[in-house]
């Protein structure tokens, strides 16, 4: 246990909770400060005209990790939450009219397989011995653990190589398999935490292994659920979350030898804190809450030369009747998949078409929707700001007829059965997420940008700064972001358990 120490935690999404869930857990005082008017970050809930619709995230994977937190308090998550599986765990179709019901139940996967491209069979059952030594390596190894010196990277170097996580995610898979559409199956994942299946790490393989092993979930009540029986979780363990508490500016002081965080509200200006754990975007917590900060400046101008994650236009609709054979998540590929991907990543427009992910969590939780009716939210991949400059205000309501449009393929009559809807573009990931450039994801999972890349679960040069979240190791998904608190509360528990700071 670590003595005396007051620490506070800057945004309250999966990851800070998580850490702030773990540093009380093990004795911290600790305060989990949110800008917004409800805790979860990106897993925001909004409640229109009787639905209610989950921000965002949707898939729940490798539900241990979230057992594990309430563990490490000495409870059990299911007096908290209760995890639904989904079956399928996704549905993906093509405009050819080929559907794959993705899924690891009863060997479905395999028989789909069969079913779209035989001759691929053996292929694909190489592609999951690949997985299963991939995720062993990178996940079970390497997903809790902070990479935080060189050395750390030179350990793992060997295993890596050995998987050639140099290789892309797509190019990867098409060494197993032939099949253009079964390619786009087992290399979209990447899409989930932000990655372009051509360039991200074939580390992000381990995904398929990881839903096979655990199962893809939803949470009863929707996301926000979850989220507030973390909340619960945390306050139960006396910690304390200030809601519409947005964090000004962060100062660093030194007080009879000690590093002292001043933390500044609009509330109280100069609130001491022993240590910081910010959740907060990234650039954000450089550019803006350690502003005057020298090696923060340098911090800044290093993320601003990174390559970040592409942005999200999201539509969320509520209709006023229900559909028939309509799963839990839809992957609608468009008539490109490279190119619009080269497209979304690199701009500097936005593509005409577009490829869609549905949710639709009535599916699962018919609650989140007044009785006869259905709630949905689809998102879109698009470029971020800094790689095409659209003018979202204007081209928001637009695009949202077009996509609604499209989807009147899989929803007949859409359109006229809308009764409520609510638009979330990347101006809105900059106004209400702080997101530099609106990326999604933070910064893009590549290979040169992950692990010892990444940036450091504890700052190299600003004594009392720990980060989680999906900017820093292992990377964005829910999984990634509650090992991330895990790997920097491990490491904050070592910094000060003598006492002393690192």
């Amino acid at each position: 246990m670590v003595n005396a120490k007051r620490a506070a935690v800057v945004g309250s999404g999966f990851g800070g909770i998580a850490a702030a869930i773990r540093l009380q857990a093990a004795g911290i005082q600790t305060v989990l400060f949110e800008a917004r008017d409800l805790p979860g970050g990106r897993a925001y809930v909004y409640k229109q005209d009787g639905f209610t619709f989950d921000a965002g995230p949707t898939v729940i994977t490798a539900p241990q990790c979230i057992e594990d937190l309430f563990t490490s308090a000495g409870r059990s998550m299911k007096d908290y939450v209760e995890l639904l599986p989904v079956h399928p765990f996704y549905r993906l179709q093509w405009e050819d009219g080929t559907t794959i019901n993705y899924d690891a139940a009863d060997g479905l996967m395999e028989k789909e397989v069969m079913r779209v491209s035989p001759e691929d069979m053996h292929g694909y059952r190489k592609f999951l011995e690949y997985s299963r030594k991939v995720f062993e390596a990178g996940y079970e190894k390497l997903a809790a653990e902070p990479f935080l010196r060189f050395t750390d990277m030179v350990r793992a170097a060997p295993a890596l190589a050995r998987l050639r996580a140099d290789r892309s995610v797509y190019d990867t898979v098409a060494r197993f398999v032939k099949n253009e559409n079964l390619r786009q199956a087992l290399s979209f994942h990447a899409l989930l935490v932000g990655g372009n299946p051509f360039s991200t790490s074939a580390i992000y393989t381990l995904i398929h292994h990881l839903e096979r092993k655990w199962g893809v979930f939803f949470p009863r009540g929707g996301t926000g659920a979850l989220v507030q029986g973390l909340i619960r979780l945390f306050q139960e363990l006396g910690g304390e979350l200030r809601l519409s508490t947005p964090v000004q500016r962060i100062e660093v002081q030194t007080k009879n030898g000690a590093t002292v965080h001043m933390v500044e509200t609009k509330a109280n200006p100069n609130e001491a804190f022993d240590f910081v754990v910010s959740n907060a975007d990234l650039y954000h917590t450089y550019s803006r809450l350690y502003r005057q900060e020298p090696s923060a400046q340098k911090q800044v101008r290093k993320l601003e030369r990174m390559d970040w994650s592409m942005s999200l236009f999201v539509l969320y609709f509520g209709t006023n009747r229900k559909y028939k054979d309509v799963a839990h998540h839809t992957v609608l590929f468009g008539p490109r998949y490279r190119e619009l991907l080269d497209e979304v990543f690199g701009g500097p427009n936005l593509s005409d078409d577009f490829s869609l992910y549905l949710h639709a969590p009535t599916v699962t939780d018919p609650s989140l929707a007044p009785e006869g009716h259905e709630a949905f939210y689809v998102l879109a991949p698009v470029p971020h700001l800094g790689n095409a400059a659209v003018d979202w205000d204007a081209m928001g309501p637009t695009y949202a007829e077009k996509v609604l449009t499209y989807l009147e393929r899989e929803l007949p009559d859409l359109r006229k059965h809308v009764v409520t809807q609510k638009i979330f573009t990347p101006n809105d990931f900059v106004s209400q997420l702080n997101a530099f450039q609106g990326s999604a994801f933070s910064v893009s999972p590549r290979l040169t940008q992950s692990a010892y890349f990444r940036p450091h679960n504890r700052d190299g040069h600003i004594p009392g700064l720990y980060i989680v979240g999906a900017g820093t190791h292992p990377g964005a998904g829910v999984p990634g972001v509650i090992n991330s608190a895990k790997a920097t509360v491990s490491t904050i528990l070592e910094d000060y358990s003598a006492g002393k700071a690192a």
